[in-house]
């Protein structure tokens, strides 16, 4: 069962990075973020109500409130920096750095949670995902100065968002030990949305979150961007707290064919024989795992 969550988890988190993109044209990526934020933690506690699980909040432990709040910090700043990421670059060169989290997630499980089955094969797909992603990154012509480093800049925080997402990943297994799947999101997305207010009020951008401000089209897909990935974190964190961590991640970031794909026909990104070669092998690499690790 927890195979098909992370199946779940991929395809909602693929639709996820479409709906995102197209709500922050004009939208500022970090007000963006809060009101994501805001759908996904409704739709959060809505789940976790109508599965009953609200009622055992009180028996929670401290060491799983510390590490669900550090889980949501680490999500939270995953997201500003995805955003940012996806504001200033193109899906097809922000998500496969984003997914490269898997890599490092994996390692981290191997060496935390002692996740050592079929450690060769664990290694060599994780290095094959990072050369895949690699092949895919394209950096702009360093000509013309200031403009283009703001060009590249979308790489350093698609690096940034991998990161953090690893870390959420890690600490998220150790905050659901005992707590019900869906609580857990619920609790964990409150985090999330303090951190992202508080980055907003630090960045004096409060005056672009009013209502007033925000373009009524653009926020009708930040919401359904929110929904999706709500959708998505019911799945994966079902999918994390019963099954392996180093399985379920990689097949969390096949979201990466769902999210390009619709990047060809929604945006009219194009891909190089180069870029394409990258994502077969991340594919087949994750595949890999997904069947045989």
């Amino acid at each position: 069962m927890w195979l098909f969550a992370s199946a779940g988890s991929a395809l909602f988190a693929g639709i996820t990075a479409i709906l995102a993109k197209l709500g922050i044209q004009k939208t500022d990526s970090d007000v963006a973020t809060v009101i994501r934020t805001i759908v996904v933690l409704v739709f959060a506690w809505i789940m976790a109500a109508l599965t009953g699980q609200i009622g055992v909040i009180g028996s929670i432990q401290p060491t799983s409130w510390l590490f669900l709040g550090l889980s949501g910090m680490a999500t939270g700043a995953s997201w500003i920096c995805y955003f940012k990421a996806l504001s200033i670059g193109d899906v097809n060169k922000v998500v496969p750095i984003d997914k490269c989290s898997a890599v490092l997630t994996i390692l981290l499980a191997i060496a935390l949670f002692g996740e050592t089955n079929a450690l060769p094969l664990k290694l060599v797909c994780s290095a094959l995902i990072l050369v895949g992603t690699l092949m895919m990154v394209e950096r702009k012509a360093s000509a013309g100065g200031g403009a283009n480093q703001r060009g590249n800049a979308y790489i350093w925080y698609a690096v940034g968002s991998a990161v953090f997402a690893a870390l959420t990943s890690i600490l998220a297994k150790v905050g659901i030990e005992g707590v019900p799947s869906n609580l857990a999101t619920a609790v964990r997305t409150c985090f999330v949305l303090v951190m992202a207010w508080v980055v907003v009020a630090m960045r004096g951008k409060l005056p672009k979150a009013r209502p007033a401000a925000l373009d009524r089209r653009e926020l009708a897909f930040i919401c359904l961007s929110g929904v999706a990935t709500g959708a998505s974190w019911l799945c994966y964190y079902y999918a994390i707290q019963h099954g392996v961590v180093s399985v379920v991640v990689p097949i969390d970031k096949l979201s990466a064919l769902v999210s390009m794909g619709f990047a060809y026909f929604v945006f009219h990104e194009r891909y190089t024989k180069r870029s394409l070669a990258g994502l077969a092998l991340i594919t087949c690499s994750t595949l890999a795992m997904a069947v045989w690790a």
